[in-house]
């Protein structure tokens, strides 16, 4: 199934911030498996991810593409073949710093309006049970069949993710049609 999603530059900035601010151990990693868990249960839960990310089979996990690359463009090391909006590089530069190569500074308070309650909802629930586990331990739970599934460095399809849920037909028919009878 093609990605249902268009990723919202400032929610993923947002969420960023939010999951440091909540306190996830502030790197690359960390961010990135809390956000997948999150996403996960709020795709289940609600039909949609967070911030409408897409996600990578990379070594160590599910890596969330557009805030890996706002992560990696606050770093100073985005390829040129993504050349964002001025205003995008501005604004991420003003929300989070990179330590070295994968530490996070925020530098300010996550937006809350810019989040739902619904994705707050996910959010906290993920850093409760995900953000202090250890990099090895992220990384393991983070192999499940969805990353399993995927090659390696390519995109996880989004009917494999859905397939590890306890709803899958529902959740893929909803995903496929999501506004069934309109025109």
């Amino acid at each position: 199934m093609k990605h249902p999603f268009d990723f919202n530059i400032e929610k993923g900035t947002e969420s960023i911030l939010y999951i440091i601010e909540n306190g996830t151990q502030p790197t690359f990693h960390h961010v990135s498996k809390v956000l997948y868990f999150a996403d996960k249960a709020h795709l289940e839960k609600y039909g949609r991810f967070i911030c409408g990310d897409s996600y990578v089979a990379m070594k160590n996990g599910p890596v969330p593409s557009g805030v890996y690359d706002l992560l990696k463009l606050a770093r100073g090391d985005l390829p040129s073949i993504f050349c964002p909006p001025q205003e995008i590089v501005d604004e991420i530069h003003q929300a989070v710093n990179v330590l070295g190569r994968y530490g996070i500074i925020a530098l300010r308070k996550a937006d809350r309006d810019m989040l739902s309650q619904s994705d707050m909802e996910c959010l906290n629930h993920s850093i409760k049970k995900y953000g202090n586990l250890s990099f090895s331990q992220l990384t393991e739970l983070s192999h499940d069949k969805a990353w399993k599934s995927a090659d390696q460095n390519d995109l996880m399809e989004i009917d494999h993710i859905v397939a590890t849920f306890d709803n899958p037909e529902d959740l893929s028919d909803h995903l496929q049609d999501p506004h069934p009878g309109e025109i």
